[in-house]
């Protein structure tokens, strides 16, 4: 059958099981947007390649596919430049596809034309350039398969103008299964072995590849045997909270007796991450503990410090070894434990429920008594109570997500979606992508007013196609994050961390699909329904509350979460008001 290269592109993402693609339109892709015209892929209309990126990113994280990103030449990559880093850094599979220059183009600084590997090679796994039509399903097939294997990450794939257009009879590539392997019972014996000897050993758990709820089995094990679990920062949905495992997460904002607990520990088995910046605090603890690796990662990248067995496994192929059924009953009774009591898992659990207990800033950080504006630890634990820990948490960057990450609980698997690296602007397109991806579900942003608005105008995507993303957005008017170490570092000399925001309640509740543009069109019958791909969410209207007073904000938020269609709760706090301290515990 004699098709386009750039249809030939859609067939094998459809083969796959590309469910989504996250594009912003250019002239350079065209024949691969036409060939998603009749696809039963969905094309997500995005605002900003940046929140493509993210949203492509976080439907990886959630669903264990690839994330799939279009971008046009030139300036579309570069702001999708944030996403691949992000992926690279975070580990999560994603493929971005750019359109590039004509062939005969090439190397005459023509219109956006830019070096592809040269832009992106130090932080993609991979990147590939389609200048031959009939290897175009096979270099799509190659990226998705990079993407996936060994240390997920992103692979970036050009897709020059002219080559899109061409015939080719080349076939629709077969995608094959690759199974991760599997760890012999010799080594899950051996790792038993260390396990029961050990006096304080610890998991810890971290990276993609916990979706399928496979840490629910690991901590059901791992409560059996009197082993504590630590997550990696911004991983901690891989298990249930409510285990008696659960020991609380590592790295930024976590709680200093959790940091201490997982020093103690004198044998650590970090599986789907590693000891690495963050989870160490800059290279500073856990490094005297004997250590297993598990990981499909062959180089250990990112880790620091020894490793004494690396077990290479998923995250979900070590669990099924470490419980299978010949042996895991076994285990359950005792060949983990050896001679230990639960003290001390027990000892870790309880500093984080501690750690993690409801309650005003006023009584857990006494400067913040009489600021002005939301008590966020009141009106966090009340977003916890109402979302039960069932919904779908997803962050930006800076001090307004700490309060989440310290009193949101999770008790499904999916349930996370955060930039690892620290890039801002997350939020709102992960949001938007996981109520796409789990419309069942309740996808909650939680970002600060400088977070919210890198990204915010993709709430218009979420309008286009049906998503419900509740957003809230935490206003104290500065960078807070860099406030914070300003004062450290600088204090009393405030420079460059203020901000003016506009009301953005109001913003949201400007949001009207029955009477927006595209849906005028309609009307008048010059956009066919369905036709681009869009007005999927017609007849949405936006749902905006400003919440000043800590008292309010029960009402409003009940209000937002009865709202058909995306809501979003303005709340206002004091710029000089920060997190608890790390060392403050019920």
């Amino acid at each position: 059958m004699s098709r386009s290269a750039g249809h030939l592109i859609v067939d094998t993402l459809e083969s796959a099981g590309i469910e989504r693609v996250y594009a912003v339109p250019g002239e350079s892709y065209l024949d691969v947007l036409d060939g998603l015209y009749d696809a039963n892929i969905e094309t997500v209309v995005c605002r900003q390649e940046g929140g493509a990126g993210f949203m492509a990113l976080a439907e990886s994280r959630l669903t264990g596919r690839p994330g799939i990103a279009m971008v046009t030449r030139g300036p579309g990559a570069a702001n999708a430049m944030i996403s691949v880093h992000t992926a690279w850094q975070d580990a999560t599979a994603l493929v971005l596809f750019v359109g590039l220059v004509p062939l005969n183009d090439r190397s005459r600084d023509s219109f956006q034309e830019f070096s592809l590997p040269e832009w992106f090679s130090s932080t993609a796994k991979r990147v590939l350039t389609i200048d031959d039509e009939a290897r175009a399903g096979e270099i799509t097939a190659d990226a998705l398969r990079i993407a996936a294997s060994g240390r997920p990450g992103p692979v970036v794939v050009g897709l020059p103008e002219d080559v899109l257009v061409r015939l080719t009879e080349s076939p629709t590539p077969t995608l094959a299964e690759v199974a991760p392997p599997t760890p012999a019972p010799a080594v899950i014996d051996g790792l038993a072995s260390r396990i029961a000897a050990a006096e304080r050993p610890a998991f810890v758990l971290g990276g993609d590849g916990w979706h399928n709820g496979c840490g629910a089995e690991l901590a059901g094990l791992a409560a059996s045997a009197g082993v504590p679990i630590f997550c990696d920062w911004r991983a901690y949905d891989a298990i249930p909270h409510s285990s008696p495992a659960w020991a609380g997460w590592l790295g930024y904002g976590r709680a200093d007796a959790v940091a201490a607990g997982f020093a103690e520990a004198d044998l650590v088995v970090f599986v789907g991450c590693t000891r690495s910046d963050v989870l160490s605090d800059g290279y500073t603890i856990g490094f005297d503990a004997e250590t297993v690796l598990v990981s499909l990662d062959m180089e250990a990248t990112q880790h620091a410090g020894r490793i004494d067995e690396h077990i290479i496994a998923s995250p979900e192929s070590f669990t099924r070894a470490l419980t299978r059924t010949d042996a895991g009953a076994a285990r359950a009774s005792g060949q983990l434990r050896g001679t230990r009591t639960d003290e001390w898992m027990q000892s870790r659990a309880d500093v984080q429920s501690r750690f993690a207990a409801h309650r005003p800033d006023a009584e857990a950080a006494p400067e913040n008594a009489n600021r002005a504006g939301v008590d966020l630890g009141v009106a966090f634990g009340i977003l916890d109570d109402r979302l039960g820990g069932d919904a779908i948490l997803t962050y930006g960057a800076g001090n307004a997500t700490i309060w989440g990450h310290r009193f949101i609980r999770h008790e499904r698997p999916a349930g996370l979606v955060g930039a690892r690296n620290g890039a801002m602007g997350l939020a709102v397109p992960a949001a938007v992508a996981a109520s796409l991806a789990y419309p069942e579900r309740r996808a909650v942003a939680i970002c600060g007013d400088g977070d919210f608005l890198m990204n915010g105008q993709e709430i218009a995507t979420a309008f286009a196609h049906g998503g419900t993303p509740l957003i809230i957005v935490v206003d104290n008017g500065v960078y807070g994050t860099i406030v914070s170490h300003q004062e450290n570092h600088y204090p009393g000399r405030p420079s460059g961390t203020r901000m003016v925001n506009p009301n953005f309640a109001a913003w949201m509740s400007a949001f009207d699909l029955g009477s927006s543009g595209v849906a005028s069109a309609r009307v008048s019958g010059s956009v066919p329904p369905g036709a681009d791909g869009t007005a999927t969410g017609a007849g949405m209207v936006g749902h905006g509350e400003r919440v000043e007073a800590t008292e309010d904000f029960a009402a409003a938020l009940d209000r937002a979460l009865a709202h058909d269609g995306p809501a979003l709760i303005h709340v206002l706090i004091d710029p000089a008001t920060m997190p608890p301290a790390a060392d403050e515990t019920a």
